[in-house]
């Protein structure tokens, strides 16, 4: 893995936690909205918005150049629509990451030939 693969994941993992934040925080917003006079919905929405779209920008960035397949690439489209997805993105790309590093150092200690 080169590094400007290593980084588009690191930051697709990095904006996938605040991002399932986010839309937990809008949800209750929404219901905070309906039951009491609190309505925060317009300023969670817009935080949420930026972050969700931030992460498919990096979700695309990240598909492009680590090559995913399509089954991979729609993974962690499904998590980023779903209310705790993220948290399950982040830890599956923090995994990756790990597993990368590792198979990079058996490569350069010619453990493993590819």
């Amino acid at each position: 893995m080169d590094i400007k693969t290593a980084s588009a994941l690191r930051r697709l993992r990095l904006v996938s936690g605040p991002e399932a934040i986010s839309f937990l925080l809008l949800l209750v917003c929404s219901v905070l909205k309906r039951t009491t006079d609190f309505n925060a919905v317009p300023v969670m929405g817009a935080i949420h918005g930026i972050l969700f779209v931030l992460y498919v920008i990096f979700w695309a960035d990240a598909w492009n150049r680590a090559k995913w397949s399509l089954g991979t690439a729609a993974y962690y489209f499904v998590m980023s629509v779903l209310p705790t997805g993220g948290f399950f993105a982040e830890r599956r790309l923090r995994r990756e990451a790990e597993d990368a590093v590792i198979a990079s150092r058996a490569r350069s200690e010619g453990v493993v030939n590819a």
